[in-house]
């Protein structure tokens, strides 16, 4: 009914507007338009490494090893299952670190099982506000993006543009019918596996810890991306 009586239709990704065409053939498609999620871009600072250090003291991180951040929602949406396999797949690595920072319903869990299992190369931290989280983020290598498998509904996560405005590339874990796959290869500022693909995710963590210049590319990448697309 809502859709009946809208002059226009905003989806956050083309995938999107192909999805609500499809399923609602009543609707005239030039109705229907992307409207993707957007921020207020803040100033550009490059992070040095003293920064990053004092970053990572700040929260008990460490210094020497490649931080894979993962902030915002957890919940079953976000097949959490997954992002566990992967914690205890890495557990045993020094050059790793896994940081979770967010809530919903799965947080709880999260927490448990790096306790549980006395993980030391993961942490939690529960929802933080976008100042002090933005700053964490700074002293973070990666942003990490993750959907079930199951979907079948193209998602496009607004947690990537957190990622992008401190210049940070993004490993996304997803269903195969999210575009965001596409554009991140367009833009060429992340990877992206298909949810559950446990190798091919470790590949990626692997590419990235040893090659500093392909993560940096991609880092600045993925702030133009967002300067040219998502302000």
């Amino acid at each position: 009914e809502l859709y009946k009586i809208s002059d226009y239709i905003g989806c956050m990704s083309p995938k999107n507007v192909e999805y609500v065409i499809q399923h609602n053939s009543y609707l005239d498609p030039k109705r229907v338009e992307v409207c993707p999620n957007s921020i207020k871009i803040s100033k550009y600072e490059i992070v040095d490494e003293s920064l990053k250090a004092e970053i990572r003291k700040k929260y008990q991180l460490p210094v020497n090893s490649k931080i894979f951040v993962y902030g915002g929602n957890l919940g079953k949406p976000q097949g959490i299952d997954f992002l566990l396999d992967i914690i205890m797949a890495n557990s045993k690595r020094e050059d790793v670190f896994f940081l979770i920072v967010g809530s919903g319903t799965e947080y709880k869990r999260v927490e448990k099982f790096i306790n549980e299992n006395k993980i030391e190369n993961a942490k939690i931290y529960p929802y933080m506000k976008q100042k002090e989280y933005n700053n964490l983020l700074k002293g973070c290598d990666a942003g990490l993006v993750f959907l079930d498998k199951r979907f079948t509904i193209p998602n496009f996560p607004s947690r990537i543009l957190s990622y992008m405005e401190v210049g940070l590339p993004i490993i996304a874990a997803t269903d195969k019918n999210t575009d965001l796959k596409d554009i991140i290869r367009e833009g060429n500022f992340g990877f992206w596996c298909e949810s559950g693909d446990l190798e091919s995710f470790n590949k990626i963590i692997d590419l990235i810890i040893k090659d500093d210049e392909l993560r940096k590319t991609m880092g600045f990448n993925a702030r133009r991306y967002l300067e040219e697309n998502y302000s």
